[in-house]
């Protein structure tokens, strides 16, 4: 792995403090949420993994996460946060949900990432549930409230497109269109519909 210190952009005598600051604010540039759809999503979902992995290097805290020790830490897990945000970015969500049920620190961060995997499993209702929670738990994440703003923003574009697919087609209409169907048919020496 290249320099930790180097990755981050910081200096070697950079405090704690500093360092986590450039870490968050390289973090949510780079956040795979960002590049939904953009060709350079797998780079961004890369340099993202980098990120935390160097800044896991540097805050010497062995449960990482994108928050901090204090979000990151599990007790009684086999993984931890940043290792589960690996996992989502790379796809393995089942694998990733799997370590987030072995955790007992069941905080903001874990309703996050539950409800991140189940909105990429397509499962937005229940996603947005889970995000929801995190955003209660903890109201001044960013993360947290930027990614339910997309998240609802999209879940209604998905109802709005589901209301207008029939394009407003009431059953009304469509016992309309069978009566004028079935008479076409008749006048042509068929019929659509025997009863009538």
């Amino acid at each position: 792995m290249k320099d930790p210190y180097e990755i981050l952009g910081v200096s070697k005598d950079a405090t704690p403090e500093e360092i986590k600051k450039t870490y968050r604010k390289l973090a949510k540039k780079y956040h795979p949420d960002n590049y939904v759809n953009n060709p350079l999503a797998d780079l961004a979902s890369e340099k993202f993994k980098e990120i935390n992995e160097a800044y896991e290097q540097l805050s010497g805290d062995s449960a990482g996460g994108y928050q901090g020790q204090s979000r990151g830490q599990s007790t009684g897990g086999s993984g931890n946060f940043a290792q589960i945000r690996n996992l989502i970015n790379m796809n393995r969500l089942n694998e990733a949900e799997q370590a987030l049920d072995q955790l007992s620190n069941r905080n903001a961060e874990w309703f996050f990432l539950k409800g991140t995997i189940f909105i990429r499993r397509g499962w937005h209702a229940q996603g947005l549930n889970f995000i929801r929670q995190a955003v209660n738990m903890d109201p001044r994440n960013m993360e947290y409230r930027s990614a339910l703003n997309q998240y609802m923003s999209q879940s209604q574009q998905y109802r709005n497109v589901g209301t207008n697919m029939g394009g407003g087609v009431s059953p009304c209409d469509c016992c309309q269109g069978l009566i004028c169907a079935d008479c076409c048919c008749e006048c042509m020496g068929g019929d659509l519909i025997s009863c009538c």
